[in-house]
């Protein structure tokens, strides 16, 4: 299962980071999770909304470029080495995480990663064939 990453290209300049959120903020809708990718020309903000399609208009609609990537929602233990756990199973089938990232918070003893790989239906097949199930919109809050 996948859910919408929004990831948008930001210009290198003071404010643009501030107007987004302010953009989502004004019109109620609550961020999940948040990842800022950085070069000397721009930056790529990469976020999970609890209404992902209202945002990506709302953002086009003032101007933004953003693309809409799937991304599989991954619980991982709570604990010391459940991160690793997880990374050793998805090493051993042999993908390449191309980047991660945490979501805001945690829930009854699981915290939350955010995967981006090329083929993540192979990652849930993984990942469900050693007990993990990836994570529902629902269990982040998105709609």
């Amino acid at each position: 299962m996948t859910i919408h990453q929004i990831s948008v290209f930001l210009e290198n300049r003071a404010g643009q980071l501030a107007e987004i959120t302010g953009l989502l903020s004004e019109n109620h809708i609550d961020l999940r999770a948040l990842n800022i990718a950085e070069t000397a020309d721009y930056g790529v903000l990469r976020i999970i909304v609890d209404q992902p399609e209202a945002a990506a208009s709302l953002l086009l609609s003032n101007g933004v470029i953003l693309s809409m990537t799937p991304v599989v929602a991954v619980s991982v233990p709570d604990r010391p080495g459940g991160l690793a756990e997880v990374l050793h199973f998805i090493s051993e089938a042999g993908i390449d995480v191309e980047y991660m990232y945490s979501v805001f918070g945690n829930s009854a003893g699981k915290a939350y990663m955010i995967f981006r790989v090329a083929d993540a239906k192979k990652l849930v097949e993984v990942l469900k064939s050693h007990g993990i199930a990836p994570a529902t919109g629902e269990e982040l809050g998105i709609h």
